[in-house]
């Protein structure tokens, strides 16, 4: 009888598919723990009836739903959970997104009851779960990465899910514009934020397609400079100079950070660390300074004018203390062009940089780049932008080596330049390849046709000019 309900239910007719939903109702409410061998076949049929046109049905099919989900049956009682994610999996490639929405759920559901059983299916469903990441709908999104959170629990798993990310932003950089800030944000909530960022951090660092990472870099900079959720790893970026544990982080960012110049200039702001944000400036060289360059620049300039930077705002009201943040600012302002906007913003805001705590020792030691310029004030210590904390019982080594940091920053870069001398060549070789094609093509004579007779006028006859 079940059977041959599940197959009335997928009726064209519609009081067919309302008569059958509604038995199906009435059995899953009278039968309960008896129809455990019918789950999947009934769920199969419910999950397309939730988004049916007639509303009567669609209120049927939902109620029907909830009373399936609740009852919960064991998989030791032949449950079938692998019959169960093959339904829910294939009506996630629905084109109505309550169907897909109540296929997640689902999924969801028995993740959380038979979570062993589910990742026995794991290799089954894991794909189509990533290819979901790409849904129009942001609550259908939404329910993935709460899905992917659930499984990556285990470190195994959460390794697998990070790398296959990057996988999918690499192969389709849509996804990253469209969404790979809610993707990344979203993560950030359920998994740990510093965890997910050292694990891409790791990721990128390796990565062989240079344009891709520092198209992710970019975009893992400005998710980490803008969004609420990570408020917390900017105020422990903010202790890299201070304590281990914002050392670390700064250390295991900067890594890939390297693969773009503004992200770790950006970096550098965040973690205070000004003088060597000076030094990344002055060892870009022209190949650098692009047009993908300038307008990384623009956004930064803007951003520094949000509450985010707010206290390196408030820092250039002492300009004597923080002297590298000044000559900082200045280099980024040098490297903009006059007539641009951000030009215009950064200037005015340097304009209000008072000048009265200035000195002639002060300016001398910046401008010879003594490591030692720079001191910030925290609990009593001080810290010298360098690394060193000195305090009265003695000294403590926070141990970033900003000389080996700057090589490796300069080391990246360079690899990025032979990356795009090689990609120019390759279009000028191509394009002289081209024009020398169609040079020939022009250059050829035309075909005569000898068996044509020759036209009355091209005949000569004595005395006759041919023309």
């Amino acid at each position: 009888m079940a059977e041959i309900l599940v197959q009335r239910a997928a009726s064209p007719d519609e009081f067919t598919r309302l008569t059958a939903i509604t038995w199906i109702n009435e059995f899953v409410k009278l039968g309960g723990d008896q129809l455990v061998p019918y789950y999947a076949d009934i769920l199969g049929a419910i999950l397309p009836c939730i988004s049916d046109k007639e509303e009567k049905i669609r209120v049927v099919a939902r109620e029907t739903n909830e009373e399936l989900r609740a009852i919960k049956a064991d998989p030791a009682e032949a449950f079938d959970v692998g019959a169960i994610l093959s339904i829910a999996r294939r009506q996630l490639r629905s084109e109505w997104e309550a169907t897909r929405i109540e296929a997640l759920h689902w999924i969801s559901t028995l993740l959380n009851r038979h979570r062993a059983e589910v990742l026995c299916f794991l290799n089954d469903i894991f794909d189509t779960l990533l290819k979901a990441l790409s849904d129009s709908s942001d609550e259908v999104v939404l329910l993935v990465l709460d899905i992917h959170a659930c499984i990556a629990q285990d470190p195994l798993h959460f390794r697998q899910l990070v790398v296959s990310l990057v996988h999918n932003f690499r192969v389709d950089h849509s996804l990253l514009e469209r969404r790979g800030a809610l993707i990344i944000r979203r993560l950030c909530v359920l998994l740990d934020a510093e965890r997910v960022y050292r694990e891409l951090s790791t990721i990128l660092e390796g990565e062989a397609d240079l344009d891709f990472a520092c198209i992710m870099v970019q975009a893992l900079n400005l998710i980490l400079l803008t969004s609420s959720e990570l408020s917390e790893l900017r105020e422990l970026l903010k202790q890299s100079l201070v304590n281990a544990a914002g050392k670390d982080l700064f250390v295991s960012l900067y890594a890939s950070w390297c693969h773009s110049p503004m992200a770790i200039i950006s970096l550098c702001l965040l973690a205070q660390t000004y003088q060597h944000a000076s030094a990344v400036i002055q060892s870009l060289v022209e190949e650098d300074i692009n047009v993908k360059f300038l307008v990384q620049l623009d956004k930064l300039v803007r951003l520094l004018e949000t509450p985010i930077f707010a206290y390196l705002r408030l820092q250039l009201l002492e300009p004597g203390r923080y002297i590298w943040l000044l000559k900082l600012l200045y280099g980024l302002l040098m490297l903009l062009p006059q007539q641009s906007a951000a030009f215009k913003i950064l200037q005015t805001r340097l304009k209000t940089v008072p000048s009265y705590s200035f000195s002639g020792d002060q300016l001398k030691r910046a401008s010879s780049g003594n490591p030692h310029t720079q001191i910030l004030h925290h609990s009593g210590s001080q810290i010298t932008e360098d690394g060193d904390i000195s305090q009265d019982n003695g000294n403590l080594q926070n141990g970033i080596n900003f000389a080996s940091r700057l090589q490796q920053f300069e080391q990246m870069q360079q690899q990025h330049r032979m990356l795009a001398k090689s990609q120019a060549q390759l279009r000028n070789s191509s394009s002289s390849l081209l024009k020398e094609g169609q040079k020939a093509e022009t250059r050829r004579p035309p075909t005569s046709d000898t068996s044509r007779p020759p036209s009355r006028s091209s005949r000569k006859g004595p005395g006759q000019l041919q023309l």
